[in-house]
């Protein structure tokens, strides 16, 4: 089953092709989204973005409904903006996302990163460290992200120094792995990226290793380095053995040829609604959740 990111991704997607372009209207559509997304009871939520839904759902406008929090949500969610968007529109429609759910500076300056290695992994078979830095560095220069940048910097250092991104990670994170900080989330996983460009399995697994929020640090390389490789590149059996709805293998690629198409109308790209299914599909995923978390409470541990 797919997590929050995976929907989060989606929503993202179509909010995008309905924005003719307009960072606001981009933002308007993809708040609709997440109110009735947060009305479904998913089981996976950030806390500071279940409150900046719930904000929306009071009547806040998006334009104010972040909270300050420098958690990864919004970096999340960014790697298709890198994707889909030329270099120049990247940064508005990051903000867009990124201030409806978090205000603080550091997590619109993770999603950007994230957005900016997507970007260039979507282009080349292989990119250089430097040459990802020098674009952060360029793209951020005038942000005052002294201290981000100087973790860029590191994480791209440590490529030579460290053996494993797992190693990366224990020496930045705590030891409960990688937290949902986006300080932690966007060094580990740009390390990840970095080792594993071409290899989509050994990507994955990498970053699981680290331990701590495994689905969104997954769910990050794992949409940098797809959009290096293609669905070609995604290992055949983690594709059929997901078994999922509404969102499936099948409702993926048919959202991926609306992308890519020339002429696309709004009523193509309208989601159909399933409230009352998707509310029942949330439930049995907290049933396996929690049912997973309690195993783990008897032996063998």
């Amino acid at each position: 089953m797919v997590s929050d990111d995976t929907e989060h991704t989606c929503l993202v997607l179509r909010s995008l092709l309905e924005s003719n372009g307009n960072p606001a209207e981009f933002q308007r559509r993809f708040a609709r989204r997440l109110r009735w997304w947060l009305l479904s009871l998913p089981a996976g939520t950030g806390l500071a973005t279940a409150r900046a839904v719930f904000k929306l759902l009071l009547g806040v406008p998006p334009t104010r409904s972040g909270v300050y929090s420098a958690g990864n949500g919004p970096a999340m969610r960014a790697a298709i903006l890198g994707v889909m968007l030329p270099l120049e529109e990247i940064r508005p429609f990051v903000d867009a996302s990124t201030t409806l759910t978090h205000t603080d500076p550091k997590a619109n300056w993770g999603a950007h990163a994230i957005a900016l290695a997507a970007y260039l992994a979507s282009r080349s078979e292989y990119v250089a460290p430097n040459e990802y830095l020098d674009l952060v560095k360029g793209e951020l220069a005038n942000d005052s992200a002294d201290e981000f940048l100087s973790l860029m910097e590191c994480t791209i250092s440590s490529l030579m120094e460290f053996g494993s991104t797992a190693e990366f990670s224990s020496r930045i994170c705590s030891r409960r792995g990688v937290s949902g900080y986006v300080y932690q989330t966007v060094p580990v996983t740009i390390h990840c990226w970095l080792r594993n460009q071409r290899n989509f399995r050994e990507a994955i697994r990498e970053v699981i290793r680290c331990g701590g929020d495994a689905d969104t640090t997954a769910a990050i390389v794992g949409g940098i380095v797809g959009a290096s490789v293609g669905p070609q590149g995604i290992p055949a059996d983690w594709q059929q053995g997901l078994r999922d709805w509404p969102v499936s293998v099948s409702s993926l690629h048919d959202l991926a040829n609306l992308a890519i198409e020339t002429t696309i109308s709004r009523e193509n790209i309208q989601s159909r609604l399933h409230f009352p299914g998707q509310i029942v599909r949330n439930l049995f995923f907290l049933a396996i959740v929690l049912f997973h978390g309690f195993r783990r409470l008897f032996p063998p541990f």
